[in-house]
C-alpha cells in the first residue's frame, strides 16, 4: 500500500510538472515578445523590464539574455550589457555564427567604456568565429588603430618629460655655476683693474713730462748754486 501510494503521488508529480513546464514557457515568450514590441518603439527601459522578467523564468534563454543586452546597451549601461552578452555566448553553443555576434557586441560595449585591450580582444573572439564579418573585421581596425595612437601619444609624452626634466637639470647646473663663480669672487680680493693701452700712453707721458720738467727745476737750482759759488769766489778775490 505505501509502495502504490509513493507511486501514485510520483505519477501526480509528473503530470502536474509537464503543464507548468508548457505554461512557464509561454510566458517567457510572452514576455519576449512585448520586449521586442517596445523595444522597436525605443522605450528601452519598459522592454529591460519585459526582458528581464523572461530572464527570470528562464536563465536559460538565449534571445532573452541577447535582447536583454541590446537595451542595456541603448541605456548605456555598458556593464550590464556586457554581463548579458557573455550570458548569451555562454548558452549559445550550436551555432558559431550567433556567438560570434555576442562577441561583437561585447567588443562594442567594452569600446564604449574605452577598454581597448579588452575590446580587441572581444572583436578577435568573434573573428575566430565568424571570420567573415567584415563590420567586426572593421571595428578591430579602428580599435587597434586608437590603441596605437594612444601608445604614440603616450611615448610623446614620456618624450616630452624627458625633455623638460633635462632641461631643468641643465638650467639647475647652470645656476649652481653661477653660484659657485659668485662664491668665489667673494672669497678673493678684487683684482686690479686693467688699465687700457691710452691710459698707459697717457700716464707714461705724464710721468715723461713731469721728469722733465724735474730735471729742468734741477739743473737750475745747480745753475744758480754755480752762480752763487762764483759770486763767492769774486767777492773773495776783491776782499784780498
Amino acid at each position: 500500500m505505501k509502495r502504490t501510494a509513493i507511486l501514485h503521488t510520483l505519477l501526480f508529480l509528473i503530470t502536474v510538472s509537464i503543464p507548468l513546464s508548457s505554461m512557464a514557457q509561454k510566458e517567457v515568450r510572452k514576455n519576449i515578445r512585448k520586449g521586442n514590441k517596445v523595444y522597436q518603439e525605443q522605450k528601452y527601459s519598459e522592454a529591460a523590464g519585459y526582458f528581464g522578467k523572461a530572464v527570470e523564468e528562464n536563465p536559460e534563454s538565449k534571445e532573452a539574455a541577447f535582447n536583454l543586452g541590446n537595451t542595456y546597451y541603448r541605456q548605456k549601461e555598458w556593464d550590464k550589457a556586457t554581463g548579458q552578452y557573455q550570458q548569451f555566448v555562454t548558452l549559445e553553443q550550436e551555432n558559431p555564427e550567433e556567438a560570434a555576434a555576442g562577441w561583437h557586441n561585447i567588443g562594442n560595449a567594452l569600446l564604449q567604456k574605452k577598454d581597448l585591450q579588452q575590446a580587441m580582444e572581444a572583436y578577435k573572439m568573434s573573428l575566430r568565429l565568424n571570420p567573415n564579418d567584415d563590420e567586426t573585421r572593421y571595428n578591430l581596425a579602428v580599435v587597434q588603430k586608437m590603441i596605437q595612437d594612444q601608445q604614440d601619444q603616450q611615448q610623446d609624452q614620456n618624450k616630452d618629460e624627458q625633455e623638460q626634466q633635462q632641461e631643468q637639470q641643465q638650467e639647475q647646473q647652470s645656476q649652481n655655476q653661477q653660484q659657485d663663480q659668485q662664491d668665489k669672487r667673494a672669497e678673493q680680493p678684487d683684482q686690479p683693474e686693467q688699465m687700457s693701452r691710452d691710459n698707459a700712453r697717457q700716464l707714461l707721458q705724464a710721468i715723461e713730462q713731469d721728469e722733465q720738467q724735474t730735471q729742468k727745476k734741477v739743473q737750475q737750482i745747480k745753475a744758480q748754486e754755480r752762480e752763487q759759488k762764483a759770486e763767492d769766489n769774486r767777492r773773495n778775490n776783491r776782499n784780498w
